[in-house]
């Protein structure tokens, strides 16, 4: 591919839910893969084909020694990304469906070059994940950060959940995934979720300083840099339910619990809990 000035889209790797381009500067080039999943609303959701799209960019510019860093980041200014398409989530019955999500961030580790998080938005569920996977995490100020795994019954494990506690802490990361709240981008600045928060109309131009300052520096160095932050990743297991199956209930997927979260997700309701865990017909409660 040519060195060129302007972002330009590299051929076979775009599609309508994952954007690749490239853009050069004197010292090298900047790879940018953008989730452009988008609904009628303007929020980005991801789908397993997404997650593979993504995993074939990262691989094609871990390859690409004229590229330097890379950033990712989603379509438009509403959302980095929003999480999963829960339409897809509920029809799977097995823990190895959710495997592409550990594929992603073993992408992300090996790519051999620092990656950026550029959150516009939501970056919610999946979302929020992959921001905190990245090397550094950059917001604007329109930015919010969350967990609905334990609200929406997606049931995210291993590294996928545990990584966050080396970011900000055991209790903050408790915090962050069993209460499901959303969380500012000035919050997540104070927490060390994010490195930097700028105005959302001045974020991509600071983001373009942060990735020249990168190009500048020896690339094998940050290689080794990252390889050597991302080495202890490989002591931790990549999906905690194939780990415990004994703790994870084995007719979770696809059963009532799964349908129940799900289904109050998209129906804007509580879920009752009391009826799946065998509330009696004839209990009395004041709620």
């Amino acid at each position: 591919m040519a060195w060129t000035k302007e972002w330009t889209k590299v051929e076979g790797y775009c599609s309508d839910q994952t954007i690749y381009e490239k853009k050069y500067y004197h010292m090298g080039g900047v790879a940018r893969v953008t989730l452009a999943n988008t609904n009628p609303k303007g929020l980005n959701f991801i789908s397993p084909r997404g997650m593979s799209e993504m995993c074939a960019c990262f691989r094609e510019a871990r390859l690409d020694d004229s590229i330097g860093c890379i950033v990712l980041t989603g379509a438009g200014d509403k959302s980095f990304c929003a999480g999963g398409d829960l339409r897809e989530e509920g029809a799977a019955k097995k823990p190895n469906d959710f495997q592409q999500m550990t594929d992603v961030h073993q992408n992300m580790r090996l790519a051999g070059k620092p990656i950026i998080a550029v959150v516009k938005g939501y970056a919610i569920g999946a979302g929020n994940h992959y921001a905190y996977h990245c090397d550094l995490t950059i917001a604007a100020d329109n930015a919010i950060f969350g967990q609905v795994g334990p609200k929406v019954g997606s049931p995210a494990s291993g590294t996928d959940v545990s990584y966050l506690s080396r970011i900000v802490g055991q209790k903050r990361a408790r915090e962050m995934w069993m209460l499901c709240r959303r969380y500012t981008a000035q919050q997540a600045l104070a927490w060390g979720l994010v490195n930097f928060v700028f105005p959302l109309d001045k974020v991509d131009e600071e983001v373009e300083k942060i990735t020249l300052e990168l190009l500048e520096k020896v690339p094998t160095c940050l290689k080794v840099v990252k390889a050597s932050f991302e080495e202890e990743l490989e002591e931790m297991p990549h999906h905690t339910i194939d780990y415990w199956p004994t703790l994870i209930n084995p007719t979770y997927f696809g059963g009532s619990e799964m349908r129940e979260s799900m289904q109050a997700f998209m129906e804007k309701r509580t879920p009752d809990w009391g009826k799946v865990r065998g509330r009696p017909d004839n209990f009395k409660s004041d709620k």
